[in-house]
């Protein structure tokens, strides 16, 4: 019993909470307050209700017949109805609650008491001083239409009235390229513009080259919606395509969104643009290779040069035959690879591209000058996604792990490790949904991922993350505590974060956890001590002569930051590496060569550069 009281009160308490403020208005009313007579009939059935725009004229008069206010022309208004959303804008009482009794085309007389119109307590719309709120008024509303709206702005600056249901979802945004029919009238119905024969108007979004109300609403289309967009004059910014809007309280736009062109600032600084020029199949972005895919496409290459050099076609320089590629894998240049993962199979898209993400940093054609910006012509023949795991045995599944992580240590000794990283790290997600039956399958799902962690490890300390790095080999010193190969990697990256009394400590437990790996320890004490002697030579010489300062004067000691000198040692080779796991990319071990640089001071005292780290401190005044 106690438990259904309980729930009976959670109930109310969610029904009073879900109360709206028009609601508890409502509650105001009293009998006798508001008053309607029917002067013509409305057509239809349905009646407005919630988030429902009306538009109406309203002609308010004293009761004995003299005017005060109407928005109609013959009696002294402009001629421009009223728009309201219901459950939305701000209205009297006495509409909120009449307007949703009328049909379309309906004439009512409404009698409010004060309390109905602008008198009521905390009336949400303001009113002349001049207007006599204190009486009874008679509200004469003709209710021209009503139909669902698209609020596109909360200030309901911008609406939206669907008038034919358009294809598919995407809308077009910045900076996408539109055609539209579009022609505009003024709130009482003044023909202002018509854009309807020749060519569709072009525009690019977000240049400014439509009122800003007007490129809001058509940002909520989707291609062949038509709509009609009610636009108020704070959002009738000036536009060739609307010079004059100062005259204007609100515009009707109706438009036709014929087309788009989905265009893409893919690096978002207006450099590597990518520019549909046809359609492909599917929906985007479902349909498209997002993920590692071996693709087809056939292109064409040019130079931003005033002749639009032609530098390679498949079609003409490849026999006809399209190029096909693995993503993921660095095989074209970075730019090429990001644009096509946003295509659909069958689509042509323009790519302008910069050096930096054409062939500065790729295998250059002999007929491509250093720091060229080129222009790519892409069509996307199709592409086949990556073999799904689900329902393969174990065996199978540790198959298809090799077969990625063979691809990323080659990617790893070509020097792309954040592609090798991701190879490596993609297989580690695969491994989360795989349950190995057996001891022995136990063993080598274990074994394998390790390894794949120690190969991130080396990546990282590769790419200068050395945090990231120990992360990585404490993944696998969780799991197993004595496992030396990563004792030793994450000794290297201790040592290449200056953290010398971590790495000691980690070489050392080499020693006891696995005598084979003794040889290696050793000579990674001995890498070790150099560095920190290298590190204290330094110091030493930094600080010559710094105490023997007479008493004022002041001596200013410069702490190194990352950037300062590199120490390392490229001869040292760890047989750790190369002797315990064979299949392991050969320059694993020399992933510290490719360490941060750390600061000598920082490496000398540790303790110290934590210390100065904490308080913010790069230089310290020595008096």
């Amino acid at each position: 019993m106690a438990v259904e009281e309980n729930a009976e009160q959670n109930y109310l308490s969610k029904e009073k909470k879900s109360e709206s403020d028009d609601d508890k208005r409502r509650k105001k009313i009293v009998p006798g307050s508001l008053m309607k007579a029917l002067m013509r009939p409305g057509g239809g059935e349905s009646n407005p209700s919630d988030g429902d725009q009306v538009i109406y004229h309203c002609t308010v008069r004293t009761l004995d017949g003299v005017v005060v206010e109407s928005t109609r022309s013959e009696s002294g208004g402009k001629g421009i109805p009223i728009r309201n959303v219901l459950g939305k804008s701000k209205m009297i009482l006495g509409f909120l609650e009449g307007i949703p009794t009328m049909l379309k085309g309906e004439v009512a007389m409404f009698k409010m008491k004060p309390q109905m119109h602008y008198a009521e307590d905390d009336c949400p719309v303001p009113v002349p001083s001049s207007f006599p709120k204190e009486d009874e008024l008679h509200f004469e509303i003709e209710l021209i239409d009503f139909s669902k709206a698209k609020v596109v702005c909360d200030d309901l600056g911008v609406l939206k009235k669907v008038i034919d249901e358009g294809q598919g979802w995407e809308s077009p945004r910045e900076p996408y390229e539109v055609k539209a029919w579009i022609s505009a009238k003024t709130g009482d119905g003044k023909l202002i513009l018509s854009h309807k024969e020749g060519e569709p108007y072009f525009f690019t979004f977000g240049k400014s080259e439509v009122p800003k109300g007007l490129e809001m609403g058509i940002g909520t289309m989707t291609r062949k919606e038509k709509a009609v967009i009610y636009v108020t004059n704070q959002y009738l910014t000036p536009s060739p395509l609307l010079p004059v809007i100062e005259c204007y309280e609100e515009v009707h736009f109706e438009v036709e969104l014929v087309h788009f062109i989905q265009v893409r600032d893919m690096l978002g600084d207006g450099r590597l643009i990518k520019r549909r020029l046809q359609d492909g199949k599917g929906e985007f972005p479902m349909d498209c290779p997002l993920h590692d895919s071996l693709l087809q496409v056939h292109y064409k290459g040019m130079l931003l040069n005033e002749e639009k050099t032609v530098v390679y076609d498949t079609r003409v320089d490849n026999q006809g035959e399209p190029l096909e590629f693995s993503s993921g894998e660095g095989m074209v240049p970075e730019g090429f690879e990001m644009c096509v993962r946003l295509m659909l199979p069958g689509e042509i898209a323009l790519v302008t591209c910069p050096p930096d993400y054409a062939y500065d940093k790729f295998s250059r054609p002999s007929n491509v000058p250093e720091g060229a910006h080129v222009q790519w012509e892409i069509e996307l023949l199709g592409f086949e996604m990556p073999k799904d795991w689900t329902g393969l045995n174990f065996q199978n599944i540790m198959d298809e792990a090799e077969k990625i992580r063979v691809t990323g240590n080659r990617l790893f000794k070509e020097g792309k490790f954040e592609l090798a990283k991701a190879k490596y790290e993609k297989v580690l997600r695969e491994f989360n949904h795989v349950n190995p039956q057996t001891d022995e399958e136990g063993k080598v799902f274990l074994d394998t991922r390790n390894l794949l962690h120690l190969n991130v490890a080396a990546c990282f300390l590769k790419m200068g993350e050395c945090r990231k790095s120990i992360e990585a080999c404490n993944k696998v010193l969780d799991a197993t505590p004595v496992h030396a190969k990563a004792l030793y990697r994450r000794g290297m990256a201790y040592m290449a974060a200056g953290d010398f009394e971590e790495a000691r400590s980690d070489f050392q437990m080499m020693i006891k956890v696995d005598k084979s790996s003794e040889p290696d320890a050793t000579a990674a004490l001995a890498k070790l001590k150099k560095r920190e002697q290298e590190v204290e030579k330094k110091a030493r010489e930094q600080f010559k002569g710094l105490f023997d300062k007479k008493p004022g004067e002041i001596a200013e000691v410069q702490v190194e930051d990352r950037a300062g000198d590199e120490i390392t040692d490229e001869n040292q080779k760890n047989s750790v590496e190369s002797s315990s796991e064979g299949d392991e990319p050969q320059d694993f071990h020399e992933a510290a060569a490719g360490e941060p640089r750390i600061g000598w001071f920082y490496n000398l005292w540790p303790t110290g550069r934590r210390l100065f780290s904490a308080l913010g401190l790069q230089r310290c005044t020595i008096l």
